[in-house]
């Protein structure tokens, strides 16, 4: 044990000594960063009350669903403030601004939090049209039941709709930090900043990235893999438009990828799967790669050639 020990110290000496050499990672003596686990809280609880009956477990009833709406309100309220507060409190250290009195920066969070916690309503109407359009989109599904409890495109883009509330509303941090945790939940990556129609579908959902200036019309449906991204990752052009915009009633269909800020995909335009799009196309069009000359062999020696 001994030994041990001498060796640990030996280590904690290392790492001690790497936060004085290694910059650029350390956040030490800075303000409070927003926390990870109680942001996944926070996006736990906004599910709960956007799909009530579906998170919890214990059964709601009419009894005890307003008990339940103050009892999740009141600690959603208290916990989005705090988070916000560090949020906000970071963006002016770092960026060298000064910071407003205690009472006031406090009044700012909780003005934030309530005018965000007013806007449930209107996502959980923006959220039942997604459930919808999935329902509707897959002929697999049996239930809204079943596309709220098993579709992770459901619940990615109604995370989705949360961040963006917070993104327009200009919290820093937070709307990245859902949209990552959810990305990391379910493979599907979409920017807080990208604008999404109602009745929006992802079907089979894994692999979908949707760029922070990606403009999406109503009713449109994309399959898994698919990129809505830039074509040029330059710092500079941080503040243009870099992704297209998808317009209403569009099918995307798997691996495709459609790239560059002035790209428009015309209303009701169908894109084909692994097609590579940087150009506009007008409305109703559609766009699929020819497909190439496959080889089957069957097994055996003499057994031909098929070609198909």
């Amino acid at each position: 044990m001994g030994a041990m020990k001498a060796t640990l110290q030996d280590i904690v000496d290392q790492v001690h000594e790497s936060y004085r050499t290694i910059g650029g990672i350390n956040h030490i003596s800075g303000p409070s960063l927003p926390s990870r686990s109680v942001v996944v809280e926070i996006m736990q609880d906004f599910e709960s009350l956007i799909f009530p009956g579906y998170r919890e477990e214990e059964s709601l009833n009419h009894e005890n669903l307003r008990l339940s709406i103050s009892e999740r309100l009141s600690r959603l309220a208290c916990e989005l403030t705090t988070q916000i507060r560090s949020s906000l409190r970071f963006k002016r250290v770092t960026a060298g601004e000064a910071e407003p009195p205690e009472p006031s920066a406090w009044a700012e969070a909780e003005n934030l939090t309530m005018e965000l916690l007013a806007r449930l309503p209107e996502i959980r109407t923006r959220v039942q049209k997604d459930v919808e359009a999935a329902f509707a989109g897959d002929p697999a599904s049996k239930s809204h039941e079943e596309v709220i409890l098993a579709y992770p495109g459901v619940e990615a883009i109604l995370i989705h709709r949360i961040a963006h509330e917070f993104w327009v509303a200009g919290v820093p941090l937070l709307p990245r930090m859902m949209s990552e945790i959810i990305h990391g939940k379910t493979g599907i990556d979409i920017h807080p900043g990208a604008t999404i129609g109602d009745y929006f579908f992802i079907d089979h959902a894994t692999g979908v990235v949707i760029g922070e200036t990606t403009v999406i019309g109503r009713g449109v449906k994309i399959y898994q893999g698919v990129t809505l991204g830039a074509l040029s990752v330059k710092k500079e052009e941080a503040n243009k438009k870099r992704h297209p915009t998808i317009e209403d009633n569009v099918t995307i269909y798997a691996g495709a990828t459609i790239l560059g800020g002035r790209t428009v995909i015309g209303r009701g335009s169908i894109i084909g799967g692994n097609v590579w799009i940087t150009n506009s196309l007008p409305a109703g069009s559609t766009i699929y790669n020819r497909p190439a000359d496959y080889i089957m062999k069957q097994q055996g020696s003499e057994a031909p050639d098929w070609q198909i």
